[in-house]
């Protein structure tokens, strides 16, 4: 049986916006009680996020710039060059991270799950950072990723 309800974002609608490690990372879309969720993500030239692994896939739509993906594979770690309209997948358990090497800031949406969403929307700062994240910093955000089942492998 086809449900009839239906979720839109009116493109004039307020994203809700957070600051992970000086990424700006805006929700699109959040179903509660459901695994699907949208984030646009605007990382800026020279920041990266940390290798991490978590249990859910993720999917990847670059919409501006250029990012460099980097995962481990059952054939070693695999680097690739993703650039507007490129989309990447990383499997559950994927050890994955990526940096913007570029002179631009990078924009990409990310179909993320439950866990991390949350993670997102529980420790994510509402303003944006004055300075790079501090090694106290880093450590915090650590720790409460493994709360959300989000492994930080290296920072």
């Amino acid at each position: 049986m086809m449900s009839n309800s239906f979720v839109k974002m009116h493109a004039g609608e307020e994203a809700k916006r957070f600051f992970v490690l000086g990424d700006r990372v805006e929700r699109r879309l959040r179903i509660s009680g459901t695994w699907l969720n949208i984030f646009d993500v605007t990382v800026p030239s020279g920041s990266r996020t940390p290798k991490h692994a978590h249990a859910s896939p993720e999917v990847f739509r670059i919409l501006e710039g250029s990012l460099t993906i980097w995962r481990l594979t059952d054939n070693g770690p695999e680097e690739i060059e993703a650039s507007a309209g490129d989309i990447v997948t990383i499997p559950p358990f994927v050890v994955h991270g990526y940096a913007n090497r570029g002179d631009v800031p990078a924009v990409f949406s990310a179909v993320v799950d439950l866990e991390m969403a949350e993670f997102i929307e529980a420790e994510g700062a509402t303003e944006p950072p004055k300075t790079s994240p501090s090694t106290e910093t880093i450590a915090r955000m650590t720790a409460a990723a493994n709360a959300y089942g989000i492994t930080i492998l290296a920072a």
